[in-house]
C-alpha cells in the first residue's frame, strides 16, 4: 500500500505540518498557504519556495507521490526551538505559541518543549489554517466565524455608524450654531416636489452667514471626508469602524476589497443614496438604515443590503486582512 505524502511547510523560520497533498491544495486555493512559503517533502533535497514547485500556480501536482521515512535533518533545519518557552514573536512584538501561529491544536503545557516534528504522526484537521489570526484567540461562543475571519457583531456596526454620524455633526457644528441664530424656514426643505426652491433658499442662507463661519465649516467637513476616505482606502475602515475595531473585507478573499468596491460602491454610492434620502425626509433615511441592520441580523453572515451590493463582509479587524495575496500568474 502506497504511503500518503507528508508535506511540511515553513514561514518565518517556523514549521507546520505534516499535511497531505489534498490539504495543501485546499490551503493554496484559499490563500492560507502563500506562494512565498517554504515546502519540503520526501524527494526534495532542501526546502523550496512553494511557487517554484507550482510554477506560481495555486495547485501543486508533484511528478511522483511517495513517502518513505521523513528526513529529520531537513525538517528540523527550519524549525525554531526557543529554550525556555515554545513561543515565537510576531511582527507586533507579541509572543504566541508556535502551534497557534500555524493554527494547530496546542499541546499541553508539560509538552511545551517537545520537538515540533513530534506531531507528524497525528492526523491534521481538515480546517487547519496557516493564517489563524490574533483576533481568533478572543473568539467567544456568541461570535460567528466564517473561514479565517470573525464577523463583526451587529451592535458594533451600529455603534460605528453612530460614531461616524457624531463626527459629521461635530464637523458641521459651527455651521449649525450659526443657523440657530437665524430665522430658518425649515418647511421649504420638506417640499419634495420643489427641490429647486429648497436649493435656492439654502444658497440664500449660506450667503447670509459670515465668511469665516463658512470657511471653518468647509475645512472641517472636507477634512473629515478626506480622512475617512484615506482610512477606508488603506484599511477598509471608516473612523467609526476603526474605533470599534471592525473592518470591511471582500466576501471571497477575506482581504481588503478592491478600490471600486470600497470607494465606488460602498462609500460614494451609499453617500449619494443616503444624502438623497435624508434630503427628502430624515425619517426615510433612518428606515433604510434600520432595514440594512435588520437584514444583517437575520443573515448567517451578517450581510445587509450594503454588503450584498458591494459583495463585502464586516468583520473584526485583524492585521492579516491587510496583507495582499500574491497574484497567481
Amino acid at each position: 500500500m502506497q504511503a500518503i505524502m507528508q508535506i511540511f511547510l515553513a514561514r518565518n523560520n517556523v514549521q507546520a505540518g505534516p499535511y497531505n497533498l489534498d490539504q495543501l491544495n485546499i490551503m493554496l486555493t484559499s490563500g492560507e498557504v502563500l506562494l512565498d512559503d517554504l515546502i519540503w517533502h520526501e524527494g526534495l533535497d532542501q526546502w523550496q519556495r512553494v511557487g517554484n514547485l507550482t510554477n506560481n500556480q495555486g495547485v501543486y501536482r508533484p511528478t511522483s507521490i511517495s513517502s518513505p521515512e521523513v528526513n529529520d535533518s531537513i525538517v528540523n533545519n527550519v524549525t525554531v526551538f526557543p529554550e525556555d518557552t515554545e513561543t515565537s514573536s510576531t511582527e507586533d512584538g507579541k509572543s504566541v505559541s508556535l502551534d497557534r501561529l500555524y493554527g494547530k491544536p496546542e499541546r499541553p503545557k508539560d509538552n511545551a518543549k517537545a520537538d515540533m516534528t513530534s506531531n507528524r504522526h497525528h492526523t491534521p484537521h481538515n480546517n487547519v489554517s496557516l493564517n489563524k489570526t490574533a483576533a481568533n484567540k478572543n473568539i467567544t461562543a456568541k461570535d460567528k466565524v466564517v473561514g479565517d475571519v470573525v464577523l463583526a457583531p451587529i451592535m458594533s456596526r451600529i455603534l460605528a455608524t453612530a460614531l461616524n454620524g457624531l463626527l459629521y455633526l461635530l464637523a458641521i457644528f459651527p455651521l449649525g450654531l450659526a443657523l440657530t441664530k437665524m430665522d430658518v424656514d425649515y418647511s421649504k426643505f420638506q417640499n419634495i416636489q420643489d427641490m429647486d426652491a429648497a436649493y435656492q433658499y439654502s444658497m440664500t442662507l449660506m450667503e447670509s452667514l459670515p465668511s469665516s463661519t463658512l470657511m471653518i465649516s468647509q475645512v472641517m467637513v472636507f477634512g473629515l471626508f478626506a480622512l475617512q476616505l484615506v482610512f477606508i482606502t488603506m484599511r477598509g475602515q471608516s473612523l467609526g469602524k476603526l474605533i470599534t475595531g471592525i473592518r470591511v473585507v471582500d466576501q471571497t478573499t477575506h482581504r481588503l476589497p478592491s478600490f471600486i468596491k470600497l470607494i465606488g460602491t460602498r462609500t460614494l454610492l451609499l453617500f449619494i443614496i443616503y444624502n438623497l434620502l435624508f434630503s427628502f425626509t430624515s425619517f426615510l433615511g433612518f428606515v433604510i438604515v434600520a432595514i440594512h441592520y435588520y437584514m444583517a441580523s437575520k443573515s448567517p453572515q451578517n450581510i445587509g443590503w450594503h454588503d450584498k451590493l458591494a459583495k463585502t463582509l464586516v468583520v473584526k479587524a485583524d492585521s492579516s486582512q491587510l496583507v495582499k495575496q500574491p497574484k497567481v500568474k
